[in-house]
């Protein structure tokens, strides 16, 4: 069992983002099957079009973001869920005047992030 504050893990910067923190909540090493994120962006943050080798489940605690999934963009708010299948492009932009937050849930299995080149 785990219980601890999310106020003691720091968070760390995004390198591939732009104004975008991550906190690894539980981390592979504490959970068996999944890990927990938490990422904020703050107004104008984002991260660039790449693909991940493993399933995003995602809950958006505060704030507001345009997301690119597989060609598609979604407006997405404070209480909604998004799912990103494994090897599927995606992109985030907080488009809102506060933090955008969301937890990200992943499976413990080896992740390869690729950053997709930006189309003219």
């Amino acid at each position: 069992m785990l219980v601890k504050s999310a106020n003691d893990v720091q968070p760390q910067v995004v390198k591939a983002g732009d104004k975008t923190t991550i906190q690894v909540l539980i981390s592979s090493q504490e959970g068996p099957n999944f890990a927990m994120r938490r990422f904020v962006m703050q107004p104008g943050g984002g991260m660039p079009n790449h693909t991940n080798t493993v399933e995003h489940e995602q809950y958006v605690l505060r704030g507001c973001a345009m997301i690119g999934i597989g060609g598609e963009e979604y407006a997405v708010k404070t209480g909604d869920v998004v799912f990103i299948p494994e090897g599927v492009p995606h992109w985030y932009q907080n488009v809102g005047e506060e933090d955008f937050e969301f937890l990200c849930i992943i499976p413990n299995k080896p992740d390869e992030i690729k950053i997709l080149e930006k189309e003219c």
